[in-house]
């Protein structure tokens, strides 16, 4: 019996997924990569400065690094790469789901990317998440920022603590967040109400903040789905901030 494209779409996506690696790049990145215990490492491409600056992580890893020429860089990585004589491929890290992630923790804050695709902003995120504590960075499996190089250097190890949840529907998983208790919140510069005015005396409960790319903004079905759409209380008639910078507000905001 002939399986059906849908399950044989799905069999290929697990195995495209299964053998999908990143090259991290850069001496914090790789640093953090190597004694991280969940991270799945493959290959070590280092110059001899590097090894020596990285040689506790690489003792730790108990992994064996190739050794690379300063002047011809052996790792497959973009030329331009700022990689500091260090690259490490991985596999991506594997978070699990919203709810192991979101729930249970105090005064739970969460982030939700709408169409965020630059590596640099969503490294900048992730690194602004964990200063802050947030319990989750969530983006969409299309259209967001996939695990990259350039986006682990932005994060500056970030990558490797901070939950990095990339899931199917970002609307589904609003809806699924709602039904935990979170107040879900989407930043639009249009909003009538502050974010400290939509949560009033309600800081103690679990929030989520939906924020979408510079430019376009959230989705109409993002707008629609949100309990309520808020802004960053501004002064002065300036333009947009940067998607990164809002986060951080945002997040800041929420819990202030």
């Amino acid at each position: 019996m002939k399986k059906p494209k849908w399950v044989v779409e799905k069999e290929q996506a697990r195995k495209a997924a299964a053998s999908e690696t990143v090259w991290l790049f850069g001496l914090h990145a790789v640093r953090d990569a190597l004694m991280n215990p969940k991270r799945q490492k493959l290959h070590l491409v280092v110059t001899r400065n590097a090894r020596d600056k990285l040689a506790e992580a690489i003792e730790f890893a108990g992994i064996e690094a190739e050794m690379a020429d300063p002047r011809k860089f052996s790792a497959p990585i973009d030329p331009g790469s700022v990689h500091q004589g260090a690259a490490l491929e991985v596999k991506p890290l594997d978070w699990g789901g919203l709810a192991e992630n979101c729930i249970g923790r105090e005064h739970s804050r969460v982030i939700l990317l709408d169409r965020v695709t630059d590596p640099h902003n969503v490294g900048a995120i992730l690194r602004s998440a964990e200063v802050l504590g947030a319990s989750a960075v969530i983006g969409t499996r299309h259209h967001s920022a996939p695990e990259t190089g350039a986006l682990a250097k932005t994060a500056s190890g970030a990558l490797e603590r901070q939950p990095y949840l990339r899931v199917r529907n970002l609307a589904d998983a609003i809806v699924e967040l709602q039904n935990m208790g979170f107040l879900v919140l989407g930043l639009d510069g249009d909003a009538e109400n502050t974010i400290e005015a939509a949560l009033g005396d309600g800081q103690d409960r679990p929030v989520a903040l939906v924020l979408g790319a510079e430019g376009p903004g959230l989705r109409q079905k993002t707008k629609e789905t949100v309990d309520q759409l808020v802004k960053i209380d501004a002064a002065g008639g300036f333009g947009s901030l940067n998607v990164s910078n809002a986060a951080a507000i945002a997040l800041y905001a929420s819990q202030h």
